[in-house]
């Protein structure tokens, strides 16, 4: 079931939308955009991706290890 919604944008942001997306197409896009991060089984089934990725979870531990330690060195 669908459900209507008003939302409000930057006069730029409404206008490049009907210029790059077109008229009729504006709620799929914005539905494509937003579905992944508020719909619980495609988050969920996102994050099981993402963790199959072995290259980007060396990443971001990686990453998260050198935060870390920046943190811990700014608190000295």
């Amino acid at each position: 079931m669908q459900k209507k919604l008003t939302i409000t944008v930057d006069e730029h942001v409404y206008h490049g939308l009907h210029r790059i997306v077109g008229r009729r197409r504006i709620s799929r896009f914005i539905e494509s955009l937003v579905r992944p991060h508020v719909v619980e089984e495609e988050l969920s089934a996102a994050y099981r991706e993402m963790a199959q990725e072995e290259e980007r979870e060396t990443e971001a531990m990686e990453w998260a290890e050198t935060t870390m330690m920046d943190v811990a060195d700014e608190t000295r």
